[in-house]
């Protein structure tokens, strides 16, 4: 009988954890487009200035399995207030900064507390709703990010059309008002198992993932060779510690494992969604910032209305069937995209509504997915590895897709584009639909119909019992 008080906490914390997770989005993209203006102000290079996005993506990334790690060993409530807290002092750092390296710590505290935030987003809908009920709360989850990727842009046009770029550190300060509503609704976990911390299996971690990612998106190979040579490290450590930073069995199981690597590549191929698109409408369309901003809003607003919608679907018919009508929407378009690159950029915005809403479907889908795979003593590290794989694959995609841009092309590998000004995102885009084919395979053999067909029985019965 407990488990409808247990399920009215969850729709509480769902409605809090949407707002923080709304922020925290916001928080990661409003600094993106004054770049050129704090380069400006502290005399330092494009590429410099930008380290106040590249250190927080490094330190979120990391943070979150940390986090995730932490969660399976102590409580859920103290660590989401101290990630809270973090990410509240680096925003009042930042907003007092007079020096470009202390606005450079307020964005690191900031990314050191918000890591917080992905792994509880994960944790919460698991730990609170049985699994036939756990696509919806997911799926408010997707409402969050679509919504502060929908406001960042705008949100921090406003503030710098009217203030100094330094006040970008305040709208982040209102995740304070959701602290006093976690502490109450989140429960007091079973005494959690005590241990050292494994520090050393860490710090290999963040330095593997870190150098990988900084060599690629830097094209600068001594990193990279650094990031792979810290990996062998890593993996000893994990062997032969006895309490290992991430349990090697964890990685046994096999289709948890091989559900990262799809995860990986989806991420990877939406990044374009987001980095590649900005770029196209500023190189083809010669659109300038503002204009592009909000050539990217109607894509993110169907993103936050559709969110919960996808999420009840994955309840009902399953997430073989959610994932699948992503994977339409998301080979449209990029089919659209590739064919029409370099039409009228209001047909852009159009395709990219389809891209967002299929890709916030397909992490849905995924995050069940991949949940239903961990037993409950992994769940913590296992989606925060989950999450942490999110923002590597972004990262190291965009480096890429830098690098293709760079090269160009002089045919069009489309016989329907006719815009030679835009032959090289016709191409990306084209070889980004079909990889959607092989995803969509891929994901089927993973986890197959069969399974999906289990979980609606699943669901069938427990909405019997309900009733």
């Amino acid at each position: 009988m407990d488990k409808y008080p247990q399920q009215s906490k969850g729709q509480k914390l769902m409605r809090l954890l949407m707002f923080t997770v709304a922020i925290s989005s916001m928080s990661a993209l409003m600094f993106n487009i004054v770049l050129p203006q704090i380069s400006k102000e502290f005399s330092l290079s494009i590429a410099e200035a930008s380290w106040l996005s590249t250190a927080y993506t490094l330190i979120y990334a990391f943070g979150t399995v940390t986090y995730g790690k932490l969660a399976d060993r102590f409580q859920l409530k103290n660590i989401l207030t101290f990630g809270l807290l973090i990410f509240a002092i680096g925003s009042m750092v930042g907003l007092i900064s007079h020096t470009f390296w202390v606005a450079l710590l307020g964005r690191c505290l900031q990314s050191a507390g918000a890591a917080a935030i992905p792994a509880s987003a994960m944790i919460i809908p698991i730990r609170y709703f049985p699994p036939e009920r756990r696509g919806s709360a997911l799926g408010m989850s997707a409402v969050g990010v679509a919504i502060g990727s929908a406001l960042g842009p705008v949100v921090s046009a406003l503030i710098v059309s009217v203030a100094h770029w330094r006040w970008l550190f305040v709208p982040p300060l209102l995740i304070l008002i959701t602290l006093p509503f976690y502490r109450k609704y989140l429960e007091h976990d079973p005494k959690k198992e005590s241990g050292r911390f494994d520090w050393l299996g860490g710090g290999l971690l963040a330095a593997a993932t870190g150098l990988l990612l900084l060599g690629i998106t830097n094209r600068a190979w001594w990193l990279l060779i650094g990031g792979l040579a810290a990996l062998p490290f890593f993996i000893a450590r994990i062997r032969y510690a006895e309490e290992p930073f991430i349990q090697p069995k964890l990685f046994h199981n096999r289709t948890y494992t091989l559900g990262l690597t799809l995860i990986f590549l989806i991420n990877a191929i939406g990044a374009s969604l987001y980095f590649l698109t900005p770029i196209l409408l500023a190189d083809v369309y010669e659109l300038d910032s503002k204009w592009i901003g909000f050539a990217m809003v109607p894509a993110a607003a169907a993103s936050s209305i559709l969110g919960r919608k996808g999420g009840k679907l994955a309840d009902l018919k399953g997430n073989a069937y959610l994932f699948g009508i992503a994977s339409a929407s998301l080979m449209s378009c990029f089919v659209l995209l590739s064919t029409f690159t370099g039409a009228l950029s209001a047909w852009i915005a159009s395709f990219l509504i389809l891209g967002n809403v299929g890709q916030s479907f397909m992490l849905i889908a995924m995050s069940n997915s991949i949940s239903r795979t961990l037993p409950k003593e992994q769940v913590g590290v296992g989606m925060g590895l989950f999450s942490m794989i999110n923002f590597i694959s972004q990262g190291i995609a965009s480096g890429v897709y830098s690098i293709l841009i760079a090269l160009g092309s002089s045919a069009s590998w489309n016989p329907v584009n006719s815009y030679p000004n835009s032959y090289i995102y016709s191409n990306i885009y084209l070889v980004l639909a079909a990889m959607h084919v092989g995803i969509l395979i891929f994901y089927n053999a993973l986890f197959g119909r069969r399974k999906a067909a289990v979980q609606k029985t699943e669901a069938d019965q427990a909405n019997a019992e309900m009733d």
